[in-house]
C-alpha cells in the first residue's frame, strides 16, 4: 500500500501546498530554518551538504514532521475515517484537514493573527525563493496569489482547494468532495489535530537538531 508521502511524490508539484500551515506553525522563528522546512519536499536524498546548515536543519525538521505524522495513532485514525472516500489519497486529504483545523482555531493557538503570520511567511519565503528547488520556486507565487494559508480556514475554501487538486492530479472523486467528510466529522478532526500538535512539538524538541 502506498503511504501518504509516496502519493504526494506521485502528485509532484500538485501536492505542494498540503499541510504548509502545519509545517510553518511548528517551524520556530529562525528565518532560514523556516525556508528549509518549506522547501524540503523539493529536496531529494540524504546528502544535504549542498545547503547551508540552517537550511539543512529546516529540511531535517520537515522530514521529522512527516515521519512522525505518518505513523502516529491520531493521524492513522483520521486517515482511516477518510479511506472509504479517498482511498490512497486519504493522507493527502488529512494534511489539508489539519491545516483547516489550525487555521480555523488559530486565535487559540497563537497571539499573532493568522493574516499577519501568513503575510510574514509570504514575505520571508518570497525573499529567498531564488535559493529554493525548482518545485518550490514554481509553486510559491500561486501560494501567495491565492493566499493558501488563509484559504483553509473555511470549509468552502477547503472544498475549492480539494476540487482543484483533484482536477489537476487526476484523483477525481477520490479528493473532490472529501470536505464532506471533514464537515461530518469536524469535531473529531478538530480534537485530534489539537491533541496532536503539542505531541509533535514535543517530538521536535527531543529530536536530533530539528530546530
Amino acid at each position: 500500500m502506498e503511504g501518504p508521502r509516496q502519493v504526494e511524490a506521485v502528485l509532484g508539484n500538485l501536492a505542494l501546498g498540503m499541510n504548509f500551515l502545519g509545517h510553518l506553525y511548528v517551524s520556530g522563528e529562525d528565518p532560514m530554518v523556516i525556508v528549509g522546512n518549506f522547501m524540503a519536499d523539493g529536496v531529494k536524498g540524504r546528502d544535504l551538504s549542498g545547503w547551508s546548515p540552517k537550511l539543512q536543519q529546516g529540511i531535517r525538521m520537515h522530514r521529522h514532521i512527516d515521519s512522525f505524522t505518518d505513523t502516529h495513532p491520531l493521524t492513522l485514525l483520521g486517515r482511516e475515517r477518510l479511506r472509504a472516500h479517498c482511498g490512497k489519497y486519504a493522507g493527502v486529504a488529512l494534511d489539508l484537514f489539519y491545516d483547516h483545523v489550525i487555521a480555523s482555531q488559530w486565535s487559540m493557538l497563537r497571539a499573532e493573527p493568522l493574516q499577519l503570520f501568513a503575510q510574514r511567511m509570504y514575505t520571508l519565503l518570497s525573499a529567498h525563493s531564488d535559493i529554493m528547488p525548482e518545485r518550490a520556486q514554481h509553486m510559491l507565487p500561486y501560494m501567495v496569489e491565492h493566499d493558501w494559508l488563509n484559504t483553509y480556514a473555511t470549509i468552502p475554501g477547503m472544498g475549492r482547494a480539494l476540487a482543484g487538486l483533484a482536477r489537476r492530479s487526476g484523483a477525481g472523486d477520490r479528493l473532490a468532495g472529501s470536505e464532506t467528510v471533514l464537515k461530518e466529522h469536524l469535531e473529531a478532526y478538530t480534537a485530534e489535530c489539537l491533541a496532536f500538535l503539542p505531541l509533535l512539538e514535543t517530538h521536535l524538541a527531543n529530536a536530533d537538531d530539528p530546530r
